[in-house]
């Protein structure tokens, strides 16, 4: 974005919230239209695993299914595809001929980008180059990470800062966002990453704040309103996750009104992807009372 464009979206932003504020409006409300809902492929990992749904048909899944325009991948169901160049040509045009877009990828098991070995921690950030590639080539805007990693507070937060630096500085070269998301061990900890954020200083480098991964280790569980307000500053994409629902249809573990505000109150208008991890509901009835749910939020902060 050039200084003059920049400018107008700033001046645009600061007359939105002024009028908010002139008419009694929070300033979330000015957001809350604009925020979309895409679908996180791992809503449907039982499905997939259980080979009742292939990933070339996930986007017709998320359109036809669900009303859903808007989906991110996860790696561990095209594995071996990363530099298949005629599978990921397939896969874009399959979701291309449905209109949908392809946000991001999530990245899983491709080693610690915060590993105490350095030769492991340059290894792990080389294992993703090809992710970044076939995330160029499917037109997303991010890859999601995890920054597993061993050693002190200190220590870990040097580590994870030194891998993700290096894997943004290559990213950066192709357009391309390094996201990381809440995934367990002090990732979890929301003062924790929002400092490797800070230390790492690069504006492709950011979070995926998740609504419900938050636990540390076995029974030791960050406050998850605390987590995402410390994240959403540095937040490319949002992870509305989501298990059980009460009577009433809302989430019983997050407070999805609660969230969205702490979401929205910090100028956040991208998508926000729905992550079903329940199984109470099927994963497609999930995924329905997930997106109801918040249409229903999205209509009351709006």
């Amino acid at each position: 974005m050039n200084i003059q464009a920049s400018r107008r979206s700033f001046l645009a932003g600061t007359v939105a919230a002024a009028a908010a504020a002139l008419h009694g409006t929070p300033a979330f409300a000015v957001q809350a239209e604009k925020f979309q809902i895409s679908l996180a492929e791992w809503s449907l990992h039982k499905t997939l695993f259980a080979g009742k749904l292939n990933n070339l048909d996930f986007a017709a899944t998320a359109k036809q299914e669900f009303g859903i325009e808007a989906i991110e991948y996860v790696n561990q169901f095209f594995k071996d595809k990363a530099q298949d160049a005629a599978y990921l040509a397939e896969l874009k045009k399959r979701a291309g001929d449905v209109g949908v877009k392809i946000l991001l990828i999530m990245i899983d098991g491709e080693g610690n980008l915060g590993d105490p070995s350095l030769a492991k921690r340059t290894k792990a950030v080389e294992n993703h180059y090809r992710w970044v590639e076939a995330a160029k080539t499917l037109g997303c805007h991010s890859i999601r990470v995890n920054a597993g990693s061993g050693g002190t507070y200190e220590e870990q937060m040097f580590r994870a800062a030194d891998g993700l630096r290096a894997l943004s500085e290559f990213a950066a070269q192709h357009g391309l966002n390094v996201i990381v998301e809440n995934h367990g061990g002090l990732s979890s900890n929301g003062a924790w990453l929002a400092g490797v954020m800070k230390a790492v200083n690069l504006p492709n480098c950011g979070t995926l704040p998740d609504f419900g991964n938050f636990r540390i280790t076995g029974e030791e569980w960050y406050d998850r309103y605390r987590g995402v307000e410390e994240l959403m500053p540095f937040a490319k994409a949002v992870s509305a996750k989501s298990h059980d629902f009460d009577d009433a249809g809302n989430e019983t573990k997050t407070d999805y009104l609660k969230m969205m505000k702490i979401v929205l109150a910090a100028g956040y208008s991208g998508f926000v992807g729905i992550e079903y991890e329940g199984s109470k509901l099927d994963e497609y009835a999930g995924i329905r009372a997930t997106k109801k749910l918040l249409e229903k939020v999205r209509e009351q902060l709006g």
